[in-house]
């Protein structure tokens, strides 16, 4: 008999060994083990039993991650379309749902259709599209960052700011060092957006340092070049992060969940280090923090987000930078991605090494996103591992029900790792395209 889950099932096993009887053998999510493996197997988590984020329960070990859905009217106001795609979420089987990211500033910008939390205004449009998600009793966790230097002047009409000067971005934007006084600003506006997230009725929050965005540019060893307090030592590049939740703290109190998603590994030689990477994760529980995602890169796109084949015609088609590079750059670009995609290896489970690392040290709960696609791989991370949850992002893209065809005895994610969701929302909503190249609504109406 092999193991196998079943609600409300008990069982009998019988023990090999002189002196043992049959004995009933369940543990708590109703998971039966193999013959031989029961006692250690119960002893361990399991994917579907409840796990604790602070005071908050999640029904399973599976979180949606932070996606950006590209629901947002330029005021960065939901628009109709995102309370759906959260219900449906809901309604198949997440644990929770990690949102796409709000920015805490206007010139934190990235997208057009990025959502925004910056200001009281917003607070009635989440709270009302909480109070709904509430009766499906799915705790949703709102993730809040500013963009840094991957912000966009055009859509901010202000000057693009990050830990270090640098000559100009992605975009073409020359990129400021931040002041005091800026740095000051922001640790406000992020403690803001939580005071604000509380009262919109969201189950917690998360800060966005990782891939990056702002916080990660302070953090990282390579992008932050200070010599004042905000830099050097990793203290210092991390004291942004920590007098967020000092100020945060003493508005929501020490029961509201605040999660930091941090880079574990990046794209630099000498970059983070996997004892840099613990030792941020003491830091940040030392500061109150609820629960690390683990994830990795700071800018790298192919680094982050990894996949067998890059998405070369939908890069050059919809990404403005890449769009409107001369001939000869898109020629030596489409000979480069592919030599690029093989080295950022492995494609799967790629940040669990780390995540296991971190795990080890801090007795917070610890999640592992990147990759992941299988029921027997997220079995093994959360139980073999001692990982406390998985998050996954393109697999609740084309399946939103993932986890539910996961208890059903679905064992993969239909995901083919194409990538072009995560290039399309440059221009449209959020949604599967499985391998056919985004073609914006706009070229849809012109064509």
């Amino acid at each position: 008999m092999k193991g196998r889950r079943r609600r409300g099932a008990r069982i009998r096993l019988r023990w090999a060994g002189a002196g043992r009887d049959d004995i009933d053998v369940q543990c708590a999510s109703g998971y039966i083990p193999e013959p031989g493996k029961a006692k250690k197997e119960c002893m361990m988590k399991q994917v579907f039993e409840p796990g604790s984020i602070g005071d908050l329960v999640l029904k399973n070990r599976i979180i949606r991650a932070a996606t950006h859905e590209a629901m947002a009217h330029r005021d960065g106001m939901p628009t109709d379309d995102l309370l759906p795609a959260y219900q449906r979420l809901a309604e198949g089987g997440a644990g929770a749902i990690i949102t796409g990211y709000a920015g805490v500033k206007q010139n934190g910008r990235t997208f057009p259709n990025m959502l925004m939390f910056d200001n009281d205004a917003y607070i009635p449009v989440y709270k009302s599209i909480n109070e709904q998600l509430k009766q499906l009793n799915v705790p949703v966790i709102l993730q809040i960052a500013h963009g840094g230097s991957r912000s966009m002047s055009k859509i901010t009409g202000q000057e693009v700011v990050s830990a270090s000067a640098r000559r100009k971005n992605d975009y073409g934007d020359a990129v400021k060092e931040a002041s005091e006084t800026e740095i000051l600003s922001i640790v406000e506006a992020f403690a803001g957006a939580i005071v604000r997230a509380k009262a919109a009725g969201f189950d917690g929050v998360e800060l966005h340092a990782a891939h990056g965005y702002l916080l990660s540019e302070f953090v990282s060893p390579i992008l932050n070049k200070r010599t004042d307090l905000w830099g050097g030592s990793t203290e210092n590049r991390l004291r942004i992060v920590t007098e967020i939740f000092a100020s945060a703290r003493k508005a929501v109190g020490e029961h509201f969940p605040i999660l930091v998603k941090m880079s574990g590994h990046d794209e630099f030689r000498r970059g983070l280090a996997e004892t840099e990477a613990v030792n941020i994760a003491r830091i940040l529980k030392a500061a109150s923090c609820d629960a690390i995602e683990v994830s990795c890169g700071y800018g790298d796109f192919m680094y982050t987000i990894r996949m067998p084949k890059p998405p070369v015609d939908a890069i050059l088609g919809l990404i403005p930078r890449y769009r409107n590079m001369p001939g000869y750059q898109k020629w030596f670009f489409r000979r480069m991605a592919p030599l690029v995609a093989k080295v950022r290896s492995p494609l799967y489970n790629y940040n669990v090494p780390i995540a296991e690392h971190i795990r080890r040290h801090v007795d917070i709960p610890v999640i592992a996103v990147g990759g992941i696609r299988n029921l027997q791989d997220i079995q093994s991370i959360v139980s073999e591992k001692g990982i406390d949850f998985v998050s996954l992002c393109r697999p609740f893209i084309i399946e939103p029900d993932i986890v539910n065809r996961f208890q059903k005895g679905q064992q993969s994610s239909r995901c083919i790792d194409c990538g072009f969701c995560l290039i399309g929302v440059t221009r449209n909503k959020l949604r599967c395209y499985y391998g056919r190249v985004p073609v914006s609504q706009a070229d849809r109406k012109s064509g």
